[in-house]
């Protein structure tokens, strides 16, 4: 798991470096930087979600993995979460929630992360996750200084998840075909789009109640597929 670990770091430094870096932007710039990060956010989402095949499994794993979020309110829950760590942490920025979830979704729910995870798990190179990781540590310090400390929070998920994939691709890496792969950018790019609507402050979407999408595309496509 050196690449994930790799990975983490790259992440949590580059986040610390932002957080240099907001402390001497004047609110004039802050506000445009927001901008331009949420159309960052749209276009790599885009980007994602263009590629998508098997729409109609994609359409129901967003549909059903939204009214599984709503019934569990994740929203709220993570809301908690994120006001017990500011306390803890004594973090007064209220983009904490969005600085995290948006990095956490940038960072791990992509192609490069599967992929990645799977070849470092089946005993390749992690060389895939050194790279993703160098991209990460430039973008960590973007979102950093944009969102502040829930960026450098968010390698902690990133940990957990990475970790995780690169375990299950250790015993099961025939399990993640082509299709859930792409399945995974497609419903993740269609997220990261609708948090660049967030960011931009177009309409509010609660974001955080749609990741169980991610989950069920991955049993549709396991099944049907």
């Amino acid at each position: 798991m050196i690449g994930t670990l790799v990975n983490t770091v790259a992440v949590a430094a580059g986040g610390m470096i932002g957080l240099v870096l907001k402390k001497n932007m004047p609110e004039r710039v802050t506000t445009i930087y927001f901008q331009a990060i949420g159309l960052f956010t749209l276009a790599i989402g885009m980007s994602m979600a263009v590629k998508m095949e098997d729409i109609l499994i994609v359409v129901a794993s967003l549909a059903i993995g939204s009214l599984l979020g709503e019934w569990m309110n994740i929203e709220k829950g993570a809301t908690g979460m994120s006001v017990y760590l500011k306390k803890k942490f004594r973090v007064g920025n209220e983009k904490f929630s969005e600085g995290l979830i948006t990095a956490f979704l940038l960072f791990c729910v992509g192609s490069m992360t599967i992929l990645g995870t799977i070849q470092e798990g089946t005993g390749g190179s992690p060389d895939l996750l050194y790279t993703k990781s160098l991209m990460d540590f430039f973008s960590a310090i973007l979102l950093a200084s944009a969102f502040g400390f829930g960026v450098v929070v968010s390698a902690v998920p990133l940990l957990i998840f990475q970790g995780a994939l690169t375990l299950l691709a250790m015993y099961a890496g025939s399990f993640f075909t082509d299709e859930i792969i792409l399945g995974l950018t497609s419903v993740g790019g269609v997220l990261l789009v609708g948090l660049g609507i967030n960011i931009l402050e177009i309409k509010k979407l609660r974001i955080m109640n749609m990741l169980p999408a991610l989950v069920v595309v991955v049993l549709l496509l396991w099944i049907f597929k």
